[in-house]
């Protein structure tokens, strides 16, 4: 049988190791570089064009439907 001093080693153990292995992770996020489409197509080189966020930013797509993209989603525009 496990004793209590044995049990809490080992949570202690996996507890320390699950915070390495999260910390590690996000690092590798972070640090990790991004590989953009080589596709030439024509579609493709329209939506390249279009921003990646939408912070403040107003899209064709928003303005044509009346509204404005902003952090956290699009909003109805109040005229």
């Amino acid at each position: 049988m496990i004793t209590d001093d044995q049990l809490y080693s080992l949570a202690i153990f996996l507890g320390c190791m699950s915070m390495l292995l999260i910390v590690l992770y996000h690092f590798l996020e972070v640090n990790a570089k991004e590989e953009e489409a080589k596709d030439t197509s024509p579609a493709n080189k329209t939506s390249a064009a279009a921003p990646k966020s939408n912070h403040g930013i107003t899209t064709a797509a928003a303005a044509g439907q009346g509204m404005r993209a902003e952090k956290g989603g699009a909003r109805p525009v109040h005229s």
